[in-house]
């Protein structure tokens, strides 16, 4: 068997938390992660961003629900105690809106208008990523990885320092970008040098062999290799990792996702899709060189930047992750493995191909994916039903009649009942959502996934029957 595999996947298995949205609370994770063991990770990336205790000059970037560092050891204790390993990350480049959107640190963006990328000119840039990787690596014991992240560097050359810069004979976004990485990983190299850094590598991708194995930067990191597609191109991926070892990388990670990946508003996680990104993703392993594989990190991304709307939440992807952990382990995905999948979640019919209509299950919040399916499948519509397609609605309760109060008596009776009775049933729905979410994540969360949810549907529901209520008023 080759080296750095099992009976047919990645020795290493981390699950990635991104906890830029909806970090679930301490104690919920204590629940999950041995789960996660028992489902067959064998460690963590942990994307803090900003729910990481950043004190001292860079206490603005810490978020009001961040975790404290007491429970950022209570979970590493809890990861040590199940034999989960933890690779933090952090990024140092691109996707640093969480630092640049703050006054205190806007002089140091790439172009003045726009918080993404940081300028790799500055030494203050340098010095605060040294910052910030020094207060991460503080709080985390025995790191043998640190994730850099320096994925989607957007409008990297375009500051007016880079123009210049570009203007110098050779000088190519490119090396921009190699010199920034090399410098960050050097830093780390000098400070920790029994911890390896990885970078995401789709800025890598793109950059000839040439000016790759001259840089440097092969010889410092470890290139983790993204995809989420379910029909992802496995000669493409061998090749890819083949041009990486011709420029001295000696290891890649590959990244899939679990979740997060097919939709920035999505709610419910389709776990067909992800499976066939994980089964593609097993191709690759088979077809690739003995030893170049350091392991794998299912992505589980909550939002796709700082600033975009929640995507499914990490209770209702326990499903998806549970079952891609599962194909990684055993090299494939069966009617036995669903069963045992299904043993571990409680569950007893995982669907993999069509939402799942009817998800009870036992593992720690499967109430909140009972009732976000409930939700998701018919809120929308059952008000959408009764408002825009109710005959009685549309002809006799129009925006107009609404307006000036005009409702004929005997048609009310055809369809208040209906109005009442719908809404009442949400109310009573949406508060036992609200009251499963508070157990599992801060106010904050449960209010931002309510308005972008729940409230669109269930404001207009109630504003027809408060209109009712001042209509029958206003004819008696």
């Amino acid at each position: 068997m080759e080296a750095g595999m099992e009976a047919g996947g990645p020795r290493r298995r981390l699950v990635h938390l991104d906890l830029k949205g909806a970090p679930p609370r301490a104690s919920y994770l204590a629940e999950v992660l041995p789960l996660l063991r028992a489902l067959g990770a064998t460690g963590l990336l942990l994307e803090y961003e900003d729910t990481f205790p950043y004190a001292g000059p860079l206490e603005p970037l810490r978020a009001p629900h961040a975790y404290s560092p007491g429970e950022v050891r209570a979970v590493l204790s809890q990861a040590r105690a199940q034999g989960l390993e933890v690779v933090p990350l952090v990024q140092t480049f691109g996707h640093m809106e969480f630092v640049l959107k703050h006054r205190e640190f806007a002089h140091l963006r790439e172009v003045k208008a726009f918080p993404n990328a940081l300028n790799p000119h500055k030494e203050e840039s340098r010095a605060l990523v040294k910052a910030m990787i020094d207060q991460v690596m503080a709080l985390h014991e025995d790191l043998k990885w640190f994730h850099i992240g320096c994925d989607e560097v957007y409008y990297l050359g375009e500051g007016e320092e880079s123009k210049q810069w570009l203007q110098q004979q050779d000088n190519t976004p490119e090396k921009l970008w190699l010199s920034h990485i090399k410098a960050v990983a050097t830093c780390v190299a000098s400070s920790y040098p029994s911890v390896t850094p990885i970078v995401w590598d789709d800025m890598l991708r793109g950059i000839g062999e040439e000016t790759l194995a001259e840089s440097g930067v092969p010889q410092l990191v470890q290139p983790m290799i993204w995809d989420y597609a379910a029909d992802l191109d496995v000669e493409g991926k061998v090749q890819l990792i083949e041009k990486y070892r011709r420029c001295g990388f000696s290891k890649v990670w590959f990244a899939s996702a679990f979740k997060g990946a097919t939709g920035v508003n999505q709610s419910l996680t389709l776990i067909g899709h992800h499976l066939k990104n994980h089964l593609q993703w097993l191709k690759v392993a088979s077809n690739s060189p003995a030893g170049v594989l350091e392991g794998i990190a299912l992505t589980g991304w909550q939002r796709y930047d700082h600033f975009s709307v929640l995507c499914e939440l990490l209770p209702v992807a326990i499903p998806s992750v549970a079952v891609c952990l599962q194909a990684l382990k055993n090299g494939g995905y069966s009617e036995k493995i669903k069963e045992n999948v299904e043993k571990l979640l409680g569950m007893s019919n995982l669907e993999t191909d069509t939402f799942m209509s009817t998800s009870l299950g036992t593992f720690p919040g499967s109430n909140i994916l009972t009732l976000v399916t409930q939700v998701s499948f018919y809120l929308k519509s059952s008000v959408d039903e009764l408002l825009e397609r109710n005959r009685y609605v549309t002809g006799w309760f129009s925006p107009y009649h609404r307006k000036r109060k005009i409702i004929h008596p005997i048609i009310m009776h055809h369809f208040q009942p209906d109005a009442v009775s719908l809404l009442s049933k949400w109310n009573a729905v949406v508060q036992d959502l609200q009251a499963a979410m508070e157990q599992v994540f801060h106010e904050c969360t449960v209010e931002e996934w309510m308005e972008e949810n729940v409230h669109p549907s269930l404001q207009k529901l109630q504003q027809v029957v408060d209109d009712l209520d001042k209509a029958i008023k206003a004819q008696n």
